[in-house]
Formats: C-alpha cells, sequence, structure tokens
C-alpha cells in the first residue's frame, strides 16, 4: 500500500464514517445490553473515549488494557485508543490474577477499560504503571457524557502501533507489535478483501455507493481473528453482528443472523461451527441470508465444511490459515492443505523458499510485525532476515510444497494445544500440575476432540492417591479454565526420549489407549 497521506486504524474507519454515517456499522447483541450504532454514532463515542483517555493522561504509544466480553464498549474503546494513537491491548477475560498481572505488567498498560465483574483479578497493587481505571457497566456511560463528541485530535501515523497479545512458548502471554499500515494490509484485507489494498485511504469512501456486507462476528475481540474481521467490516463499510452472548449458543446464533439478514458468519473451529450444521440440518432456518461461513483461530474439519456446503446449497466455506506474527495467510483447500498468498513461503533452514516436495517453515514477508514487546531474544528468533535481505516472520507451522504450489501441514515446532481456538502451551500447564504435591511428573497432550478440535488431556504420574477432581481443583487457582485438563490418565511413571525429554508420543498412546 502507497499511501496518499500518514494514517493508522482511526483515520481509515473515519474516511468511511464521513461516506455514510447513516448507516448501521454496529449491532451488539446476545446479551445484554443489546445496541444499534450508526457510523456517526460509533464515531461519536469514540471519539468520548477518547478525550477521556486523554484527560487521563493517555497519549500516543501509551498502551490501554480491554478486559471485557464481547460488546458495543469493546469495539468503542478500540477505535477510541487508535484516535489517541494509544495501543488497545487485548487481555484474555479468561485469565487468573497472576496471568493478568503479567499480561498488564507486560505491556505496561496505563489504562484499563473493563467489566465491573472482571476487575476482582486485576491486583493493582503489583500494577504500579496502572494508573486510571474506566468500569464498564460502571462510571463507563458517566464518563463518556462528559466530554465531547468531536473529534479534535491531531495528526496520526502509519506508524502507530498495533499491539496483540498472545500465547507465549512457556505459555505466558506475549505481545506482538505491528505497525498500523503493516496489520491493516495483512490481516484486515487492506480494503478490498481478497484483491490489492487500496493505494490510498481516501479510496474507502467508495463503499458509500456500494450496498454493506452484513458479517455477523462470533470470534471475541480478545482474539486477533474477532478483531480482524470486525476491522475488515468497518473499513469496507459494512454492519459488524456482535454476537455478545456469554456462551455460544447455535440456535440463537442463527436466529441473531435470520433477524440483522447476516450474510457471513464467522466462527470459531469445529466447537462453533458444528453446533450450527446440526442446527441447520434441523431445516428451522429457511429465512436465512447466509453465503458464507469463515472460520479462524481453529480449524474445521472436512466433514463440517462439507455439512455447511450440503445444508446452505451455493455457500463459501473459508477456512483460513494464519496467526499472529503473520496475519492471514491462505484458504483451506481440505485434507490439511492450504493455498499461501503471494508475501508466504515455506523456508528451509537457510532461510531460503524450497520447492516442490521439499519441507520447512511458513513464513511470511513484507507486512510483518516490528518486534515481539520487550522481548528481543524472542525477536531475533521470529523474525529472521533470509541471505538476499528479506525480513520475514516465521509462523511456527511446518510444511510441505506440493506440486501443486499448495502446501500440506505438518504440525506445530512447538508445543501448542489448540482447544476451542483457545492456545494452550503444554508446558504451563505441566508445571502447575507438578506444583502439587500428590503429583510427581506430568505431561500435557492435545487429543482430537469433535467440538474442541483438541482436549487438554494430562498423563500423570502421582506420589500418592489423587484424583482428577482434585487436580481440577488445583489449576483452577493457577489457570484459565480453557488450559485446565479435561482428562487425566494415570500411570506408573512417565516415559521419557533418550535423551531425558518427556516422550510426547508415547504419553498420545496412553491417552488415546
Amino acid at each position: 500500500m502507497t499511501d496518499a497521506r500518514s494514517f493508522n486504524l482511526a483515520d481509515l474507519f473515519e474516511v468511511v464514517a464521513d461516506a455514510c454515517p447513516d448507516r448501521v456499522a454496529l449491532v451488539a447483541s446476545g446479551g445484554p445490553p443489546d445496541r444499534r450504532l450508526t457510523y456517526a454514532e460509533l464515531d461519536a463515542r469514540a471519539n468520548r473515549v477518547a478525550h477521556h483517555l486523554a484527560a487521563a493522561r493517555v497519549g500516543p504509544g501509551d498502551r490501554v488494557g480491554v478486559l471485557a466480553c464481547n460488546r458495543a464498549e469493546w469495539v468503542e474503546t478500540m477505535i477510541g485508543c487508535f484516535k489517541l494513537r494509544a495501543a488497545p491491548v487485548n487481555v484474555n477475560y479468561r485469565y487468573v490474577t497472576d496471568e493478568l498481572t503479567h499480561l498488564l505488567g507486560n505491556a505496561g498498560c496505563v489504562a484499563l477499560v473493563a467489566e465491573r465483574s472482571l476487575l476482582p483479578g486485576v491486583d493493582r497493587d503489583r500494577l504500579p504503571e496502572l494508573r486510571h481505571v474506566l468500569t464498564i457497566d460502571g462510571d463507563y456511560e458517566d464518563a463518556l457524557a462528559a466530554v465531547s463528541p468531536e473529534r479534535g485530535f491531531g495528526p496520526r501515523s502509519s506508524d502507530d502501533p498495533y499491539l496483540l497479545y498472545t500465547g507465549g512458548t512457556t505459555g505466558l502471554p506475549k505481545g506482538v507489535l505491528w505497525r498500523c499500515e503493516d496489520i491493516f494490509v495483512a490481516a484486515m484485507g487492506g480494503g478490498n478483501y481478497g484483491g490489492p489494498p487500496v493505494s490510498a485511504p481516501e479510496e474507502l469512501a467508495a463503499c458509500a455507493g456500494r450496498d454493506p456486507l452484513r458479517a455477523q462476528v462470533h470470534a471475541p475481540l480478545m482474539h486477533g481473528g474477532g478483531q480482524w474481521i470486525t476491522w475488515i467490516t468497518l473499513t469496507t463499510g459494512g454492519t459488524v453482528v456482535l454476537w455478545t452472548g456469554r456462551h455460544f449458543d447455535a440456535r440463537l446464533a442463527l436466529d441473531l443472523a435470520t433477524r440483522e439478514r447476516s450474510q457471513i458468519l464467522m466462527l470459531v473451529g469445529d466447537g462453533m461451527a458444528r453446533p450450527v450444521l446440526q442446527e441447520l440440518e434441523g431445516g428451522k432456518h429457511d429465512e436465512l441470508e447466509i453465503f458464507a461461513f469463515g472460520s479462524g483461530g481453529a480449524p474445521l474439519s472436512d466433514d463440517v465444511k462439507e455439512g455447511l456446503l450440503a445444508a446452505v446449497p451455493g455457500a463459501y466455506v473459508s477456512d483460513n490459515l494464519g496467526g499472529s506474527e503473520t496475519g492471514a495467510m491462505g484458504p483451506s483447500l481440505g485434507g490439511g492443505r492450504f493455498r499461501l498468498g503471494p508475501e508466504f513461503a515455506v523456508l528451509g533452514p537457510d532461510l531460503t523458499p524450497v520447492g516442490p516436495g521439499r519441507e520447512g517453515v511458513v513464513a511470511r514477508t513484507g507486512h510483518i510485525p516490528l518486534a515481539y514487546w520487550g522481548d528481543p531474544d524472542k525477536t531475533a528468533a521470529t523474525f529472521v532476515t533470509g541471505p538476499d535481505g528479506r525480513r520475514w516472520a516465521l509462523q511456527g507451522d511446518h510444511a510441505r510444497v506440493e506440486d501443486d504450489g499448495s502446501v500440506t501441514l505438518l504440525g506445530r515446532g512447538s508445543l501448542v494445544i489448540n482447544t476451542g481456538g483457545e492456545k494452550v502451551f503444554a508446558e504451563e500447564v505441566e508445571t502447575a500440575l507438578r506444583a502439587h504435591p500428590s503429583v510427581a511428573d506430568a505431561i500435557v497432550i492435545g487429543v482430537p476432540d469433535a467440538r474442541l478440535g483438541q482436549r487438554v488431556t494430562a498423563v500423570i504420574a502421582p506420589t500418592g492417591p489423587v484424583t482428577g477432581e482434585t487436580l481440577t481443583a488445583h489449576c483452577r487457582t493457577r489457570l484459565a479454565g480453557y488450559k485446565t485438563p479435561r482428562a487425566f490418565h494415570f500411570v506408573e511413571h512417565i516415559e521419557h526420549t533418550p535423551v531425558g525429554k518427556p516422550d510426547y508420543a508415547w504419553a498420545r498412546s496412553v491417552a488415546t489407549g
């Protein structure tokens, strides 16, 4: 993208808001309170958020944590932060106190916008940089009412930060630092999803002459996938139908899609898509206008994709490969095969692209992140420079290049379990389990699960009598619920490889019988 002027994501949103101010930008529904906002109304509320934060001494480059489930205030705060040139920081609402303390402290958040019910997990005594908290369903509305709905902000830059937190190889979350322009092109469609990015922000105003697309978002905004589809929709003049229910309900989701005439249904893996398929097969949703299903954060099984296509003839199913460090990589071709975009390659050990029949690591060049926030060692290991001077972001997926140019995924280089779209790192859960006095050793693996994709499973060598219920309760005091093992297998001892490492292949055989 060659910009006619420097911009950040707020500038892009404002171009669209000025072009179609009366169009509905956001419908937040599924859990109270429901809200419907036009582009002009959403812009005004984001302006108020920005003015309030500015009055609290939040400025360019500062980080603002957002600790909330999906709701309109999440979107308002995200846009408001970019208006100030600050970086909104996605905080997983499932985290417990230690996890929250690490993330907010690592990011150096100076402000936090949070739901009242989630604030008890925030230990401000351990967060000396956190100087301001705005409470959704508390003082949020009063704070917005006290400031101006007008813009009145200074110029912004394409270099303004976009900071996305994701899991780390030890389980601790780490921040992926992007430039606004790079994330817009790499993950948000560049204003022209599926085609070349727009050449200047002003081109986004053309959305005023098009019928808006209505994308129903069930992915959480605390994850990159939920944010990216939201920005894709808002920067092309569409309507975001945001599911705000605390739990996914396929029937209610399809009822919402019927009521709002949603055309695109964005889900997270089989955990959402399979119940949707079962509901569709019941034949009770004849008035749906859906013509596309999308999934991010977790892959769709081939049988689920085939079922969706059979249930909605003529529909399109987009199951994209991607990551926080690379953005959207390419669509699934089924059977573990993907078609990569033009900025991607499979790199060999010498960091040069390999040809058909060869294996390596999937990587992206061009529009890629700057670094991991505050972590030069992880930055050097993931964002590398090849012998020709090109800089690459390593996705971590090992793959083989096929004769037709597609790639077949072979697995992750690190021990990552993807359960319902959440990344769980085995080492973190193992550490928590080993802290229990009745556990001598533990291995944690992912076992295939029809609903979640993978089920977190532990193989335990106990020192004495202990039950799965006891270990579940123990883990819940240290880990988010989705990281806690859902099944336990007890053995006399843990097998190790000849070099002394835990034998994960053996553990999988134990867990699968």
